[in-house]
């Protein structure tokens, strides 16, 4: 990659087998869109089920190609002193602008055929709504870590033509088969693979194949969502800290790399799924500002997952890290017996509270979910009450926070002790911003 002076004066084109890698994708996405009605007995015309996916494939490689080159051709990036403009467009022209003050992460993406070629596509993460994340596709993979490493620099304030990178130290490494058998170990595969089975059984024995094909391919479909998200997708999962934040690599076929600053982490949630309680394993999950706008482009949630599976003391080590202050032993509210109504036996697992430092709610029999939130994350506090809960003096406190994974509620809690709690709670989050 050229320095980023010489480029504030050209733009710069990203690689040029961006259209291959954009030609592959369409062809891939053509190809599974055709899939569900050639299993189902459908095809084009007299042609073969094969051949059908076979001309879809084809077809969506040449036409990806080409529209990918186009983009390519018109596609230009430009470094200067005070912005990363991105030029687009053949008959209607585009220019993103990204002043430096706006970045909040630069994150790095290798999609599988981008990473066979040697390519990535670099996420600009900005302060801002569903449109805040910027993508440019593609460029060689060095080359990606260098940009990464000038737009970080200039976002902090620093000078440098070509900054060093910054020094990382490892937290923790997630060996793989950790990751196999915690998903085994998970209720919805469990009942997904049980449920696979049950049905090649039934349709076997009683000759149904109409019936199963119409209930293992929806089943096959969600074990399949399982697998990639949990395990081709945290594969090798790498936690590590440095001066911008903490960084999270990870995945086995598609490979990412991202940036979690500190400063834009609004929650966490620890889960703690039922089977694995007994082994004392925990999830942890993050709400980071702008990224749950978009969610993750590979599909799923991955980009939420601090840590897909951990011990309490590797847990609390991380919470930690983003969250020195918080803790989940803050005096608790917890839900009357009276709330039974509303779950006959969740209700005992119902609590909230809070301390100095965050809000803490807390729920869940089959899979345990805590929320913390720091007070001045805090976004605004509801109180709400439906019919059923008045006529059960009870109410739910919601602690709002960017859309997310953290869901800090406090469900079905007495009327009285909610509202005081969320009197309290609006008190301690207009103290800690000031």
């Amino acid at each position: 990659m050229s320095s980023p002076a010489a480029s504030e004066t050209r733009g710069q084109r990203t690689h040029p087998l961006t259209a291959v890698v954009r030609g592959a994708l369409f062809a891939v996405a053509a190809v599974v869109g055709l899939a569900g009605s050639v299993f189902s007995g459908d095809s084009w015309g007299r042609l073969s089920p094969l051949l059908s996916l076979g001309i879809a494939l084809v077809a969506g490689l040449v036409i990806g190609m080409v529209v990918g080159y186009v983009g390519w051709l018109f596609t230009r990036y430009v470094i200067d002193g005070s912005e990363l403009r991105i030029n687009t467009g053949l008959v209607t022209k585009a220019s993103r602008r990204i002043p430096y003050e706006r970045i909040q992460s630069v994150d790095i993406a290798e999609p599988l055929v981008a990473r066979v070629l040697g390519l990535a596509e670099l996420r600009i993460e900005m302060a801002g709504g569903k449109d805040s994340r910027t993508t440019l596709k593609f460029l060689k993979l060095d080359d990606a870590r260098d940009l990464r490493r000038v737009l970080l620099s200039r976002a902090h304030g620093e000078a440098d033509e070509q900054p060093a990178d910054e020094h990382r130290s490892i937290i923790t490494r997630v060996p793989p088969e950790r990751v196999m058998i915690g998903t085994l170990l998970s209720l919805d595969f469990l009942f997904a693979a049980v449920g696979s089975v049950v049905l090649v059984v039934l349709g076997v024995w009683f000759g149904g194949i109409v019936v199963l094909l119409g209930g293992i391919v929806p089943l096959a479909t969600w074990l399949a969502q399982i697998v990639a998200r949990r395990v081709l997708q945290q594969w090798n999962f790498t936690l590590s800290r440095g001066e911008r934040g903490l960084r999270i690599e990870r995945g086995l076929l598609s490979r990412t790399s991202q940036t979690i600053p500190v400063d834009r982490v609004q929650g966490i949630a620890i889960k703690e799924p039922f089977v694995w309680r007994r082994l004392g394993w925990q999830r942890l999950e993050v709400d980071v500002a702008g990224y749950a706008a978009h969610g993750d482009e590979q599909g799923g949630d991955s980009s939420s997952i601090l840590l897909p599976i951990a011990d309490p003391a590797l847990a609390a080590a991380v919470i930690a890290e983003l969250m020195p202050a918080a803790t989940v032993a803050v005096p608790r509210t917890a839900a009357p017996r009276r709330s039974w109504w509303f779950a006959p036996i969740g209700w005992r697992y119902r609590w909230a509270g809070a301390d100095d430092a965050s809000f803490v709610a807390h729920e869940g029999w089959v899979e345990r979910t805590t929320s913390i939130v720091p007070h001045r994350r805090t976004q605004s506090v509801e109180l709400r009450q439906g019919p059923l809960q008045r006529v059960r003096r009870v109410a739910t406190v919601e602690v709002h926070t960017p859309k997310g994974p953290v869901d800090a509620d406090g469900r079905h809690l007495d009327a009285e002790e909610a509202r005081a709690l969320m009197l309290a709670q609006l008190e301690r989050a207009r103290a800690s911003r000031a």
